[in-house]
């Protein structure tokens, strides 16, 4: 007993550099954050004014309502066009099902500043495909701005599929043959099958990869910086200019945009927690 208490007491010693390590990267700057959003301009006297100053200003409303949209449609798109894949991808070999994953992997780890000058190289004022279709008399791309929403829309969800695609494809592995047999032989169609056995046995993975692909679009800083800079208002973009800028410098005020942004996160991963039970209960 004293020899697995001692051995025991060695494990948290090994642990002690983690944990640590954690508090100072994670938790310690959370609460600087939440710490300084309650000071004033000069970063010492108690105040109120920077939430004041957030939720009293259309500029800063705006910019939380972009965030939320952009993040909740291209979500939305980005969930629909996964699951369709993730089973398109469970239906070939093993063999290929590996090099298509691998394949996901590496795009889904391709965004920021790299995904947004390819876009600008390809779908730019004078990128590769605008003047191509230019030069053939297609006007594909005569009204559409790589540098306003629906360019934005379109790289958000180029790096938000891969992602799902990841998320849900251990889900499908769940789904045994023998239920389609059972389903089958019992005369259920296949769009039957989906309807009653396949989508309500996916639909908690589902509603779980939209609340993570929902807080990844918010937190997206490279990328929209890369492609729009200051010219779109996004919440990200905001506390950046606020924390890092060299002409208006307001770290307290990025800090109270910083707990807007994660109450906002918190409050999407509660809803989504609260549905995921609600789904298992009418499952059960």
């Amino acid at each position: 007993m004293r020899k697995f208490k001692k051995q025991k007491l060695f494990l948290l010693v090994l642990l002690f550099p983690f944990v640590l390590l954690v508090i100072s990267f994670e938790f310690w700057p959370l609460f600087a954050m939440i710490h300084n959003s309650f000071l004033a301009d000069d970063g010492k006297t108690p105040s109120m004014i920077q939430y004041f100053t957030v939720f009293h200003s259309s500029y800063y409303l705006q910019a939380v309502q972009n965030s939320v949209l952009i993040s909740l449609f291209s979500s939305v798109v980005s969930i629909i066009i996964a699951i369709i894949t993730a089973y398109s991808i469970t239906r070939f070999s093993k063999k290929i099902q590996d090099r298509m994953l691998m394949i996901t992997n590496m795009t889904s780890n391709f965004e920021g500043i790299p995904l947004a000058f390819s876009y600008i190289i390809l779908l730019g004022t004078n990128g590769l495909f605008t003047l191509l279709f230019t030069e053939l008399g297609l006007d594909l791309f005569a009204e559409f701005n790589l540098y306003s929403w629906s360019g934005l829309i379109l790289v958000y969800i180029y790096f938000q599929i891969p992602l799902a695609i990841m998320l849900l494809y251990p889900a499908y592995k769940g789904i045994q043959k023998q239920w389609m047999e059972a389903a089958s032989l019992l005369g259920a169609t296949n769009v039957r099958f989906w309807l009653h056995i396949g989508i309500p046995y996916l639909l908690p993975s589902i509603v779980g990869t939209l609340s993570i692909l929902f807080a990844n679009a918010m937190g997206a800083y490279a990328t929209a910086y890369a492609l729009v800079g200051n010219n779109y208002n996004l919440l990200s973009l905001q506390i950046a200019s606020l924390v890092a800028s060299d002409v208006a410098l307001k770290p307290q005020l990025g800090s109270a945009l910083g707990v807007l942004l994660a109450v906002t996160m918190l409050a999407a991963m509660w809803i989504n927690n609260r549905m995921m039970r609600r789904i298992r209960r009418d499952l059960s």
